[in-house]
């Protein structure tokens, strides 16, 4: 029983009613933490959807792109939500903004 008592004691708060420390210190780690994961993550992942986003906005007849499945072709025709890609021998595919990859530089005949 008085081993019981003792261990009470031991798991009771600090005497005069003293407390561990700043609260604000245990929290540190956490922002330092977040901090750096917006450097290294989250600002980096914003800046490559703006740069698609204005890659995408800036689409027009006679762009040569690749798509995100590989395929590569010249943009026909321009829409609110797709492009029309001429893949060659005048076979013509409607692919969604989005699943534009890149806008190839004009050597993009000598590379196929």
């Amino acid at each position: 029983m008085v081993d019981f008592i003792t261990n009470v004691y031991a798991m009771g708060g600090a005497p005069n009613g003293q407390t561990g420390g700043n609260p604000i210190l245990g929290l540190l780690p956490l922002i330092v933490m977040f901090v750096i994961f917006y450097f290294l993550i989250i600002m980096p992942q914003q800046k490559k959807a703006k740069k698609h986003k204005q890659m995408i906005d800036s689409l027009k007849k006679g762009d040569k792109v690749l798509t995100a499945g590989g395929i590569y072709g010249t943009v026909t025709g321009v829409a609110e939500k797709a492009v029309t890609i001429d893949i060659g021998n005048d076979v013509k595919i409607k692919v969604n903004k989005n699943y534009i990859a890149a806008v190839m530089n004009q050597e993009f005949d000598a590379d196929i």
